[in-house]
């Protein structure tokens, strides 16, 4: 087994596999199509049904949830990177 397979599968995590990213900012009217946007970016082919809207009890939140297949570690990072520089997205999961 490589050194990089074991690593993976030490994170738990074996490529290629499908993750839920999470991105929570300002529930304003484009904050979901910028998350989607961004996602599309690392991710051009997200299914149908791929994309939830979660709203905070006061309205004033939400959480866009992704699902996603991605197929390394490298493609999942920087979809996270992309995420945290994002000013408008306030944490990321």
């Amino acid at each position: 087994m490589s050194e990089e397979r074991k690593e993976t599968e030490a994170e738990g995590m074996t490529f290629p596999c499908r993750v839920c990213v999470r991105a929570m900012g300002l529930a304003e009217d484009d904050f979901d199509a910028l998350v989607v946007e961004i996602v599309r970016r690392h991710c051009p082919d997200l299914g149908e049904g791929a994309v939830t809207l979660h709203p905070s009890r006061t309205g004033k939140y939400v959480s866009v949830n992704v699902v996603a297949e991605f197929h390394s570690r490298e493609q999942l990072d920087a979809l996270y990177d992309e995420l945290t520089a994002n000013e408008r997205v306030l944490m990321r999961l």
